[in-house]
């Protein structure tokens, strides 16, 4: 075992031991039947310092890098996905702040000193027929006196909803039409004019409670503005932070679905028999090949998000090269996840086709990566381009 290899064998110990795991996989068939958030995971997580995995020592916390977040994270989906999904949005907050430290920005310490104090963070950016996605926004900020802003607009798939008590969103700021500003920053929960949806009847992904949040005139402080950014691609670290942290994040938790994917499979074959060869499906070539192919599939995908977020934490500039690496990373896993979940239910056979099964529940649960920004064919131009245009 490398010295790599051995460091993330004790972080699973620390942070998700094997009967920490067992539990919350115990909980998540009930969590999606019940269609409720996920709340006796988030205590144990608390309790164990998960949501403190990106705070720096000089706040009380462990510095764990992206790397090595994203194999926990992995690990977490592999027992329950939509957990871990839901408790990326405030790992992503606090990995943002933790890779902007790493390259001298110190703006969003206040992120650490809350996420300390036990505040959790959710992911505000997503918004109804927005698919400029961090370049754009269709929620009003509208200028304060006091260096604040107002903000209206709707904000979709917040995960968290029923737990988070900081969120970062942005809005566009047009009171210059010359010269229209992205806005991005952070609001309180208690703040007037937040209103959480109470609708989440969904496919898959059921425990992360990622309802709609509706913003009317609620107020981001002035000390609470992140970045004032001219709308449309212009280069910024925060938008490269929050890409690189959303994207291999969320790529980390359907690659820890598609692995377990290939695990309940495998039980699946080993439990069933043929009555025809009188053996185990296990024994059976046809079904070996199925899982053998998703198998093969699998191995390139946690490669392509160790190497990916071990440049981010080395700082390696690929420049422009950075958005084709980082989608690439999250449409594979998604790709992944959902090929893997769909040779699970094959293995598992008509039993795996209930709701209650594991089988049926990673497959719902895979069909979620469809929806994150940007989707393959909003990316597919971005692709043709780098390749095409000079």
């Amino acid at each position: 075992m490398t010295d790599r290899e051995r460091r993330h064998a004790e972080l699973a110990e620390r942070y998700l031991p094997d009967e920490l795991l067992e539990r919350i996989r115990e909980r998540a068939s009930r969590v999606d039947r019940e269609n409720r958030f996920f709340d006796e995971d988030l205590a144990e997580l608390v309790e164990r310092g998960y949501l403190r995995l990106f705070l720096p020592e000089e706040y009380g916390g462990p510095g764990l890098t992206l790397h090595e977040v994203s194999r926990l994270q992995q690990r977490l989906a592999t027992a329950a996905p939509a957990t871990a999904l839901a408790v990326n949005m405030h790992l992503m907050c606090t990995g943002v702040a933790r890779g902007m430290l790493a390259r001298g920005d110190r703006s969003l310490g206040h992120v650490f000193e809350e996420a300390a104090a036990g505040e959790i963070f959710a992911f505000g950016i997503s918004e109804p027929a927005n698919d400029w996605v961090l370049n754009g926004s269709n929620t009003t900020a509208t200028p304060q006196d006091d260096g604040g802003y107002r903000l209206s607009g709707v904000k979709i798939f917040t995960s968290l909803s029923p737990a988070w008590t900081r969120l970062i969103v942005h809005g566009l700021d047009e009171s210059d039409p010359a010269a229209p500003t992205l806005v991005y920053g952070f609001l309180e929960r208690s703040a007037e004019g937040i209103t959480v949806s109470d609708d989440w009847d969904v496919l898959g992904m059921r425990g992360s409670q990622s309802r709609a949040t509706i913003l009317e005139g609620a107020p981001m402080r002035a000390d609470r503005v992140a970045r004032r950014i001219p709308a449309g691609p212009e280069p910024d670290l925060l938008t490269f932070a929050i890409a690189a942290n959303f994207q291999l994040l969320i790529g980390s938790v359907y690659a820890g679905v598609a692995r377990r994917a290939l695990q309940v499979g495998a039980e699946a074959l080993r439990r069933r028999r043929s009555a025809k060869a009188g053996v185990a499906l296990a024994e059976v070539p046809e079904f070996r090949t199925r899982l053998a192919d998703a198998f093969m599939a699998y191995q390139p995908v946690p490669a392509q998000l160790d190497a990916l977020t071990r440049d981010f934490d080395e700082l390696v500039d690929h420049g422009a090269g950075w958005s084709l690496r980082l989608v690439s990373a999250r449409l594979n896993a998604g790709d992944l996840a959902r090929r893997c979940a769909e040779t699970a239910l094959a293995c598992a056979g008509g039993s795996g086709f209930a709701n209650a099964a594991e089988a049926s529940r990673l497959y719902r649960d895979a069909a979620a990566s469809l929806f994150h920004p940007p989707g393959a064919d909003a990316a597919r131009p971005m692709y043709a381009a780098a390749l095409l245009d000079d």
